[in-house]
C-alpha cells in the first residue's frame, strides 16, 4: 500500500484512535475494540510497554480492516524501530526534522503534531500530512476554521479534547479527521472492551453524519 493510499484510507474513516495501555496483552484488547467498531487507524503510542512487538503482531493478521500505526514517536531511531515492525504511519505530539526524513524516507506518512501556524507551515515544508492539532481542547473547533484561512491546503486532524460531544463540530469547522484516546477507551478501565467498540461506532458516525452535513 502507498503512502497515498494509507493516508487516503484513514481520511476516509475519519477517525484515530489513540492507543495507550499498561501492557501490551491491554493493548492488543484496545485495538482490537476499535477495530470492531470501524476504526481504520490504529495509533499505537510508543508509551505502551513494547509497542514495537504490539505493532507487529497487529500487522501479522492476515485480512486486516485496520492500518496499525506507531504514536508518540519522539525521535528518528524509535520512527525507525515503529516502520522496520511494521508501522503503517507515524504520528508525533510535536514536529521533528528528523522523523519527518525517516518517514519520507520509507515513504510512511508523518502525522505531526503542531498547534501555531509556524509550527504548521515548517511541518507542511517537510511533507507532513494530515497535520495534528495538538493540544486541541486549547484551541477548539473554530481554529481549523482560521488556519484555513493562510492554509486554505491544509489536512488539519485534532488530538486531544476531541469526544463524541464535539467530534462533529470539529469536521463541520474543516477538521478532516479526529484523533481520540481516553474519551474512546475510558471503558477499558473497568475491563468492558464491548463498550470501547460501542464507542468507535459512535466515533466513527459522528464523523459520517458531519460530513453528510456538509454535503447539504
Amino acid at each position: 500500500m502507498t503512502k497515498t493510499e494509507v493516508t487516503q484510507k484513514l481520511l476516509d474513516c475519519g477517525v484515530i484512535a489513540v492507543i495507550r495501555a499498561s501492557s501490551a496483552e491491554e493493548a492488543l484488547k484496545l485495538a482490537d475494540a476499535c477495530s470492531a467498531g470501524g476504526i481504520v487507524g490504529l495509533e499505537l503510542t510508543f508509551t505502551v510497554p513494547g509497542a514495537e512487538k504490539v505493532i507487529a503482531a497487529l500487522n501479522e493478521k492476515k485480512d486486516a480492516k485496520y492500518l496499525a500505526g506507531a504514536g508518540t514517536v519522539l525521535d528518528e531511531a524509535t520512527a525507525r524501530i515503529a516502520i522496520m515492525n511494521g508501522a503503517k504511519f507515524i504520528v508525533s505530539p510535536s514536529f521533528d526534522k528528523g522523523v519527518a526524513e525517516v518517514c519520507n524516507t520509507y515513504q510512511v506518512p508523518y502525522v505531526a503534531g503542531c498547534l501555531t501556524p509556524t509550527e504548521v507551515v515548517t511541518a507542511m515544508r517537510a511533507g507532513a500530512n494530515p497535520i495534528k492539532i495538538f493540544p486541541g481542547d486549547v484551541v477548539g473547533p473554530a481554529y481549523i476554521k482560521d488556519l484555513h484561512g493562510p492554509f486554505p491546503q491544509g489536512n488539519f486532524l485534532p488530538s486531544g479534547g476531541v469526544n463524541l460531544e464535539n467530534a462533529g463540530e470539529w469536521i463541520k469547522k474543516g477538521a478532516v479527521a479526529v484523533s481520540a484516546g481516553s474519551s474512546l477507551t475510558a471503558p477499558a478501565k473497568k475491563g468492558d472492551y464491548e463498550g470501547v467498540t460501542k464507542n468507535a461506532a459512535a466515533f466513527v458516525k459522528a464523523v459520517a453524519d458531519a460530513r453528510k452535513e456538509l454535503k447539504k
